[in-house]
């Protein structure tokens, strides 16, 4: 029970710093999980199952791609291991009946002559077309694979739960490799986006909490700096902070802006 209340006691001094003569620093909500989906072959767009603003869950289906040259690859490595497939069994059933012809042999002693000599050297030849047709099958079985990996990329699904941002397709569109076609932004793990000036940067460290404000929800939280990040400019003389924080049920989202309160201690 004290610790509750010590709790609650410091979480009220940090948020009642937002009032007092420490440092106040704009910052962005921004999310710390966000998915660029791109694709990795050309074709049209021939289904799109989301639009703007739908919440998806992992593995659920974003839209689908057709292309012509992808089904016929796709026949084409089925036939290959069915009819190896086939050869395989073909072969097996060639050695089992000769073998079956040597056991009849040795049953009435007659394991010398022609005949003798004639099922060893098939038993030799039928092996070795044997172990080839078994590398054929498991190359057209890896085809297969291949083409199933390509088929995913066909048919994109959400790579993870979030909010969709950003749509650049709709049916019928052509997308090549590599075309941005859709974002996901991931809106329950939120962070602070904010940039320090070099003058406080000894007043920061990792770990530290912070109060913190969404102002235009009249939100206010504690949150905790997770990194100190050098920005990729160096002619600005500015360190990225990124403060994380528990938005619990709130309407929260990537862009919003925020207040961050850094002590003033001398």
């Amino acid at each position: 029970m004290l610790n509750i209340k010590k709790i609650f006691i410091v979480t009220i001094l940090l948020i009642t710093s937002l009032y007092s003569g420490d440092i106040v620093l704009t910052g962005t909500v921004v999310s710390d999980g966000q998915k660029m989906i791109g694709s990795r072959y050309m074709g049209y767009v021939k289904k799109v199952y989301v639009k703007l603003g739908d919440k998806v869950k992992r593995e659920d289906d974003l839209y689908e791609m057709e292309s012509a040259e992808f089904d016929i690859m796709k026949t084409q490595s089925n036939l290959m291991l069915e009819q190896s497939q086939i050869a395989l069994e073909y072969w097996r059933d060639r050695l089992r009946n000769i073998n079956k012809k040597k056991e009849r042999l040795k049953e009435r002693n007659q394991m010398g002559g022609f005949d003798w000599d004639d099922l060893e050297g098939q038993v030799e030849n039928i092996k070795a077309m044997l172990e080839s047709t078994k590398i054929m099958v498991k190359h057209a079985a890896e085809q297969v694979k291949q083409m199933a990996v390509v088929f995913n990329y066909l048919k994109m699904k959400a790579p993870a739960d979030g909010v969709v941002v950003q749509k650049n397709i709709k049916v019928g569109d052509m997308v090549m490799p590599g075309m941005l076609t859709i974002m996901i932004v991931d809106t329950e793990h939120l962070e602070i986006d904010v940039s320090l000036s070099e003058s406080i940067i000894g007043k920061v460290k990792e770990g530290m909490k912070l109060a913190v404000e969404i102002p235009s929800i009249k939100y206010r939280t504690i949150g905790r700096i997770k990194a100190i990040i050098p920005d990729a400019n160096p002619m600005t003389h500015k360190i990225k902070m990124r403060v994380s924080f528990d938005k619990k049920d709130k309407n929260i989202f990537p862009g919003m802006y925020a207040k961050v309160v850094i002590p003033n201690k001398n």
